[in-house]
């Protein structure tokens, strides 16, 4: 709040819940920034943070306690219980939001908000700035609205210790989801089969996935945005198995590539030391004063060469980097920041430099290598192979802190690692 100032207001809704179909509502997930402030979880709620208001600064209005209701939809929290259970200053019922919010708004200068996420909200905020402006002897509205993310974004972008616990335990509940699900990855076994393993493991241990999962088998696994899950494994393909864990809204991100019959080929595993390579060399840039810029550019280094000396690429490596000829088979970036979100908050330029990464920065650290089925300027053997491999990594005064390092890529411990499956 003393980012915004004493002459500011924040106004933030909680996540609406949404249908899937007809009267079937997806499982309920917080707004990442409303759990960010507040830690409320529950939906019709509104967060009114007043800087320097002696009366109450933090302020939510939510639902009431109501027995009818909660025999149907389970307990709420209500009023009372958000002020003695999350720490709020005081709490209204969402009933009386109308003729209350506008008050407490009255001779703020700049409202920060996310206007424009959800039009329904936006419509209310209009209102009730209306109603101030209308109401007798004209209310001081608010004079500019400011995006919440100018404030929240960099605030979202360095974790503290207890946001750090939470990352590092999602982390651990992917890495063992993966360990479950190698067991079912083998010859014979549908890519849905593997989904639901993973499922099972995260759900078991209280988490939910904090993405659909993707289990590529083949040549599948140069889909970037595969999720069909529904093709059969067979003996000598790769599967790549990009899965995350959500832990107290704290989102992990991890993908292993692996031989369905424990064994990489001679071509899968030259393609598999290479994004491996890249990786080790991408994630020992993660230290505070590199840029974000130098972590990618450390993976493409590593990728461009190889490819040049396999011939999946012709000519010099550097005029392969200098014409990027290299997108050609890794065409994203090396990682992204990792927190609430899986893609999470935070600038990845300033005053258009890279960002310089700084202690308590989480990223994914993720290379690959993808070769198209029907490419025939590389030899066949290549052909239909996508790898990548992705780790969470914390930026520490010390260098880089791998927390999903538990689960191996180095493919002399991955196939030792499934010589055990059951």
């Amino acid at each position: 709040m003393r980012m915004a100032g004493g002459n500011a207001a924040i106004v933030l809704a909680a996540a609406p819940q949404r249908l899937r179909n007809a009267d079937a509502p997806w499982p309920y997930r917080q707004d990442s920034d409303f759990h960010y402030l507040s830690g409320f979880p529950e939906p019709e709620a509104v967060l009114a943070l007043l800087p320097g208001r002696p009366q109450a600064e933090c302020v939510l209005f939510c639902r009431e306690r109501d027995q009818l209701d909660e025999r149907w939809h389970g307990k709420r929290i209500g009023t009372e219980g958000a002020v003695t259970g999350f720490g709020l200053n005081d709490a209204f019922p969402i009933d009386d939001i109308d003729d209350i919010l506008p008050g407490l708004l009255e001779g703020r200068e700049r409202l920060y908000c996310h206007f424009g996420r959800e039009p329904e909200f936006d419509a209310h905020l209009l209102t009730w700035m209306r109603r101030l402006h209308d109401a007798r002897g004209g209310g001081v509205v608010p004079r500019e609205l400011m995006s919440l993310g100018y404030l929240l974004d960099e605030l979202r972008l360095f974790k503290s210790r207890g946001e750090l616990k939470l990352l590092r335990r999602a982390s651990q509940l992917a890495v063992e989801a993966h360990r479950a699900a190698y067991t079912m990855a083998q010859p014979g076994c549908y890519e849905y089969a593997i989904e639901a393993e993973l499922l099972r493991s995260m759900r078991a241990a209280g988490a939910v996935p904090s993405y659909p999962p993707t289990v590529a088998s083949g040549k599948n696994a140069c889909i970037l945005h595969y999720a069909d899950n529904h093709t059969r494994l067979e003996c000598g393909d790769l599967v790549l198995i990009d899965a995350g864990a959500e832990w107290h809204c704290y989102a992990s991100d991890i993908t292993r590539t692996i031989p369905v019959d424990g064994h990489f080929t001679g071509p899968q595993r030259e393609l598999y030391d290479l994004v491996q390579t890249a990786q080790s060399a991408a994630i020992s840039m993660v230290c505070p004063g590199n840029d974000w810029d130098s972590v990618h550019g450390a993976a493409v280094r590593v990728i461009t060469e190889g490819l040049c000396a396999l011939g999946l690429l012709p000519g010099d490596p550097c005029a392969a980097l200098e014409s990027e000829a290299y997108k050609r088979y890794f065409m994203h970036k090396t990682g992204h920041w990792l927190g609430l979100d899986v893609h999470d908050a935070g600038d990845y330029r300033v005053d258009g430099q890279p960002r310089v990464l700084e202690a308590g920065m989480v990223l994914a650290v993720e290379p690959g290598i993808y070769v198209p089925q029907g490419d025939t300027t590389v030899a066949e053997a290549y052909r239909g192979i996508g790898i990548r491999i992705e780790d969470v990594v914390v930026v520490t005064a010390s260098g880089p802190e791998v927390l999903s390092a538990d689960l191996p890529t180095v493919a002399e411990e991955v196939e030792d690692m499934l010589a055990g499956r059951g």
